[in-house]
Formats: C-alpha cells, structure tokens, sequence
C-alpha cells in the first residue's frame, strides 16, 4: 500500500501548503476539509486544515507525520477550500491568510511540543432539572401530598410541573435550574433535598451563546406593480445570465424584493446570503427578515466575541438541523462561513467601499468574492444599489449582468427636496451660525417644530481635525505618522486615526512657546456641541466610530432614533446607508466640497453616492423631505448631478474620463505597497522593484511614489502602481509580478522591507 501524504493549510503567511505523511492509524479518518495539528519549526504545534491527500512524495529526505486528527468531521467544505484557493490566486496572498480571516481562531488551537494543546471552544453548559425516573400524573399527585409538611419542597416541585408543562404521556422537558429556582422563590439546598429523595435529578445541556427567541412569522407582503414588474425582469435574467444588477433609487422598496426572492430560496430548502456593508445596517433590516423567516435567520460581524462567531459558524454548517441558519445576515467576512447548499446571494448598497478589505491580507472585495462564491455553489446573485459602482454598472450595461432598474420610490413617496446652500456667500455676508447656514437652521428649526426628526452628516469624526498655533502655524501631527492628530473634546485627547496614538491636548505651541494654540476645522463631535447650543431643547445623539465602539452601541443609538428619542442625529458615513425611519424628514450635509476634493479617481463618484445615500434618508413616507447640501462651489457637476438625482449623468461622464485617463473599468489595477523605517533604504529597494517591473510592464508602471500619508506606525511608505489592459492575461502578469517581490526579499539587507499586494485596491 503506498504511502498516504496530506496537504496541509496552517493560519500562517507561509507561501504554500505544507505537506505531512498520514500515519496509518488516521488513514481511514483524514481527508480533506478534517483540523490535523502538526509540527512546525522545533517546538510549535498548529491546527490545520487538510486540503488534499495525496500520494506523491514530495521529494524531501525528512516529512514529519500529522500529529493528531483533532476532528474527524469536516469544518470546511470542497467549495470554501476552492474559494479559498481563488482569493489566494486572485488577491495574491497566501491560503494560510485566508484561512486566518476565514475561519474562527478559536476552533484552531496552538501550542507546542512539550505540553497538551487544549480545545479554545468550549461549547455552553447550562444546569437543568428533570424527574429522576418516569413519574405519572398520580406519582406526583402522590408525592405533592408526602410533601405536606415540606411545603417549600412541594412549591418547588410545583415550579418545576409548570415551567415543562408537564405532560405524563410525553418526555418530560428540562427546566433551567436557575429559572425555576426564580419562579418559586426557592434556595439550592430545598433542590437538594428533592433530589436526595430521588424525586428530581440536575444534568448539563448544551446551551446557545446566541439570544433565542420565539417568533411569530408573517406571510410576506404583497408587491406594487412596480416591484412586481422589476421581480419578472430579474427571474427573466437569471435564466441566462447569474448575476443581476438592481438599480433603484432610494426608498423604492429594494428590500422587499429581495425579502420575496429569499423566500422562494427557503422554500426549495437552499440556504441564502445577505451582505451588507455596515454592521449598523443589520439592527433595522435583521428585524424585518426575522418577521417574515424567524429562527432560520442569523447575523454574522465582527462585533461577536469568538466563542459566537463560532457558534454562528457551526449552525450555518447545519443548515438541515432545526437549529441550523439558512439565511445569513451579514457584513464582508460572511463570505466565508461553510455554506452547504447556497441559492441565492444578496449584495445590498454593492457600491459601498466597506466592502474592500484593506489590511492586512487577504485584501479581498466581498461583492466580487460573493459573486465568486455564488457560481461554485451554481447559484444566483442580485446586487443593488441608488447609485451603482461605475464598474458594475458598466458590466450591467454592456451585458455581462442582467439589468433591472426601479424608477419610483415605494407608494409614490416623493423625493427629497434638494437645496443648495452657499457657504462662501454666507460667511462673506456674516450670516452662518458656527457651520450652520441660515437655511438649514431655519429647516431644522422647522422640522422640532413639527415634531419631525433630523440627520446631520459629516464625514469626520471628533471635534477638531487639528489644533494650530495662531502665532507661527506649528500644528501637532503624530509622532509615528505623517499626519495631524485630531482633537477629541470629550476624551481631552489628540488622537491620530491612523494608528490610534493618543496624547494630552498641549496647552503651548510645540515650536514657539505661544500658548494661543486654536482649534481649526469642525468633526462629529464639535456639530454635536454646537448644535446643542443653537437647539437646547432637542434630544441630540451621535453616531460615529467613538460612539459605536460597544458590541450593542450600534442598535442602541438606532433604536433611540426610531424611538423618537433623539430629535436630531449627527454622524459620518455609517448614517448614510440603508437606514429607515418614518419620520425623519431633514437632512443635512455640512461639507460637500470636503467630499469632492480628494486625491482619488473614485472621489467624484464616492462623493455623488454619499451625498445620494444621505439624501435618501428623508422623507421616506408622506410627508417630502428636504436636503440642505452645503457647499462653497454650488455649480460643481457632480453637487448638480445630485441635484437632479442623475445617476446615469455621473455614469456618463465618469466612464468617458476614465476610458480617457485609462482607469477601471477600462483595465486592471494593482498596487504594490513597500515599507521601510528607514526612508533611504526604502527608496532603494522600491527604485530597484519599480525599474525590474518597468522591464515588463512599460509605461503601465507608475511610481514608485510617496502616498498622501506617506508614513504610518514609522514605517516609511512608498508606492508601485501597474494598469493592465482587460484584454491582457492577468494570470500572467500577477506572475511577473510574484517573481519580481520574491527576488528582492531574497536580496542582501531586504529582510526588514514589508511588501504589500493590492489586486483591485478601490
């Protein structure tokens, strides 16, 4: 019999897979998808995924064997370990890096050679009560009247027969230990001395970690003549074509449309995937899919600890269990969880950037990722959106997608009300109020008085983007990055967003002593203070990164505002999306040209999406509501386009400039990042990797270059660019690539360079 080896994928940036020989004992239980812990280095044992046996040797003089099969059930499916395998290929990273995002840490221990690793995940014991035999309805009868002169003993005997609804002609049902002690009033020592009677016996079950609740489904509502039209329309693409681009303005009811398509999925038995790009989206959306499909629903983010995002992760493998999930809600890292028979994958506001992961590797896009996904699993993907990507819509429009579009708002809602403010004008003529113009406080004034809800939106947090000596102009940056620090009032802090370094707010000039320091500029945090002062009677709440920071603060400050009990909410991007309240009619946005004015071939289109998602706030019942966009340039195109909620306009000019300047669609991109902490060796090896990759690539290489924050956590950043042409072999290039970085960390003085991919880095 010839020697059995396995392929084995560690949570590690190691390039490959790294291969074992099976012992004989585990022949029969490994195979791929199985936990193996293994040895590596001297000392350090891993957990790992088998992705393949095989019996080729792979020609070493030494292969150490799999130490231990640690599960003999699967965790990962043939699709996730081919998913896993394209992100690898595709997004240039190691299997060892996706399998690290991928997978909950805590279901794969470490640990090392000289003493046991122990299972992280310990599934949730809770003490139960049940009869020590089989009682009937007269036994019981029988012990309640021995039980006499033991009244507490029988009251809490009568507890326990209420609480299981005792039936004698069923099992008997186990009662928590600590809710029936509650019910009756009742002590540990008076459950003692029922079970020393051999009445009742405790044993341990197996609990959730995860809230449980009892629902009351209801049927699904009935669609408009609208939403039907554009259902028919998405059914009739997904007869040729697998992915479907719905493009409807705000507030027409996209939900609902996808809310009648999961059903259909339900209903044949597949399991369906919700994305969404902000965790604060799930609060509002989890209540309406759980109205409609009840326990079959989970929710899936990073804000669970990793106990429950295991548990999530096992329940979604059980998806033909009564406790398993079928319908996922989720933000990017959704992806990955251990779909068995997926049908449909839902991408909602598909243009958000959220969707991108940045760092650290694997610097996947979640909407492409799904889509990926969706097609191993032979199913279907309908992604939506007010204002699509320019790159989506362009595949929707020249064929590649289906197409739907969704022109109306939902029972005829009018749109927003848009109004131009001029900022310049209004400071020039003395009459803003802090950052406030007249117009959009006499609308806010307005809409208190009505009883009616506000939106203020400014997409930076804290209160003051920097502090400025009056004197000389010296302005606090971080100590380890190329950047101001912010001022954050109510934390009495400068902090820098880039690394999270904070320090005391000076009370002297760094440079010349001067004590006049000044804030400059306006954050989260400073409209709140000052908004409070201009309305004092109002209720005013904050939504941004510093508020939101507890595992439950997102659902708080949503369910406050639903609630009617903030008046008006200021806050960044994260208010811009999908939220839904009735009675929210003004919304303001306190700085477009902030928006516009950004060093990024996507700047124009990222601003004309924010300012339309902001806007789609407002007025989402009867009542119209009213935008107050404040800007010092009211004829620029892209506020204009806004103004007249033209999409197609910003697509048109946006494909034109960037067919012309040759940027994505029309090609690929990817970005090389290289630090250093030392700026001159940086330069070296960057000017060495930029001349190989000029050898191959030509004018297509831009750079190397310092980015706009050119320094982060002391690390010296500079960066490659490479434009490749759609009709180019991408494998080929990433190839040359590769072979490239890979030469120069092997040359002499590279070993403290960091290199960073980027496949499709917007």
């Amino acid at each position: 019999m010839p020697d059995s080896f396995a392929d084995i994928i560690l949570p590690l940036a190691i390039k490959r897979r790294l291969t074992y020989s099976i012992p004989f004992i585990m022949k029969d239980i490994a195979r791929p998808g199985v936990k193996a812990m293994v040895q590596l280095g001297n000392r350090k044992l891993y957990t790992g995924i088998i992705a393949r046996i095989h019996s080729e040797h792979p020609g070493l003089s030494k292969i150490r064997s799999i130490v231990k099969i640690t599960d003999t059930n699967p965790v990962v499916n043939e699709r996730q370990l081919r998913l896993w395998k394209w992100i690898s290929d595709y997004y240039m990273c190691s299997e060892g890096e996706v399998m690290k995002a991928a997978v909950p840490g805590i279901l794969f221990p470490e640990g090392n050679t000289t003493a046991p690793v122990a299972e992280k995940y310990k599934p949730k014991t809770e003490t139960f009560v049940k009869p020590a035999c089989e009682f009937s309805e007269e036994d019981f009868n029988n012990i309640l009247d021995k039980l006499k002169k033991a009244p507490r003993q029988a009251d809490l005997l009568t507890a326990y027969l209420h609480l299981s609804d005792f039936d004698a002609r069923s099992q008997a049902r186990p009662v928590k230990k600590s809710l029936m002690l509650k019910n009756a009033g009742s002590t540990p020592a008076i459950l003692g001395a029922l079970i020393k009677k051999g009445i009742l016996e405790c044993i341990s079950l197996e609990v959730g970690r995860l809230a449980e609740q009892e629902f009351k489904t209801e049927p699904v509502n009935k669609l408009s003549p609208a939403q039907q039209c554009v259902i028919d329309t998405v059914k009739d693409h997904f007869r040729g074509k697998n992915v479907v681009l719905l493009h409807g303005i705000t507030s027409s009811g996209k939900t609902e449309i996808y809310i009648h398509l999961i059903e259909e999925q339900l209903k044949q038995g597949k399991q369906v995937l919700y994305l969404l790009p902000e965790i604060a989206l799930t609060t509002q959306i989890i209540l309406r899919l759980q109205k409609h499909f009840g326990s079959f629903t989970g929710v899936y983010h990073s804000r669970f600890n990793e106990q429950e995002k295991a548990e999530i992760w096992k329940r979604v493998a059980e998806n033909d269990t009564p406790k398993g999930f079928r319908l996922i809600l989720g933000v990017r890292s959704s992806v990955f969880l251990p779909f068995s028979d997926l049908g449909l994958v839902i991408i909602d506001e598909e243009h958000d950037g959220s969707y991108k992961q940045h760092d650290p590797a694997p610097r996947y896009h979640a909407r492409d990722t799904a889509i990926v996904l969706a097609t191993f699993h032979k199913a279907k993907t309908i992604m939506g959106s007010a204002s699509p990507s320019v790159e989506s819509y362009y595949n929707a429009v020249t064929g590649k997608y289906g197409l739907a579009e969704l022109k109306e708002r939902f029972g005829s809602v009018r749109l927003p009300e848009i109004i131009l403010t001029n900022t310049r004008e209004a400071y020039r003529k003395k009459l803003m109020v802090s950052h406030f113009t007249p117009e959009l406080l006499n609308a806010i004034d307005q809409a208190l008085g009505k009883e009616e809800q506000v939106i203020l939106f400014r997409n930076r947090r804290g209160f003051s983007p920097y502090i400025e000596c009056q004197e000389c102009g010296w302005i606090q940056v971080c100590r380890q990055c190329a950047v101001n620090m912010t001022y954050h009032k109510a934390a009495g802090s400068m902090v820098c967003h880039y690394c999270g370094y904070n320090t005391a707010v000076q009370s002297k000039c760094g440079n010349c002593g001067s004590s006049g320091l000044a804030t400059r500029g306006f954050g989260t945090e400073k409209i709140e203070d000052e908004i409070k002062i201009v309305f004092p009677a109002a209720r005013v709440g904050r939504m941004d990164q510093d508020t939101t920071r507890g595992k439950n603060a997102f659902n708080k400050i949503i369910s406050a505002f639903g609630d009617k009990r903030i008046d008006i909410l200021i806050g960044t991007q994260m208010i811009s999306k999908g939220l839904d309240f009735e009675n929210l009619t003004v919304v303001g946005i306190l700085n477009a040209d902030n928006l516009l004015n950004f060093p990024d071939f996507r700047a124009h289109e990222r601003s004309f999406q924010l300012m339309e998602q902001v806007s789609g706030r407002a007025g989402r019942r009867q009542k119209q509501g009213k935008v107050i966009i404040q800007t010092s340039d009211p004829g620029n195109k892209i506020i204009r386009l806004v103004l007249r909620h033209d999409y197609t306009g910003l697509y048109r000019i946006q494909s034109e400039e960037r067919k012309m300047f040759n940027y994505p669609p029309f090609c690929r991109m990817i970005r090389i990042n290289l630090k250093h902490k030392e700026r001159m060796i940086l330069n070296s090896f960057a000017d060495t990797l930029g001349n190989e990759l000029k050898n191959f690539f030509g004018n297509r290489v831009l750079g190397p270059e310092f980015p706009v924050i050119s320094q982060v956590q002391l690390y010296y950043i500079k960066t490659i660019l490479i434009k490749i042409e759609i009709q180019k072999p991408l494998a080929r290039a990433k190839e040359m690539i590769r072979e490239s970085i890979e030469r120069l960390e092997r040359s002499k003085g590279a070993g403290g360079i960091k290199i960073a991919v980027d496949v499709d880095p917007y």
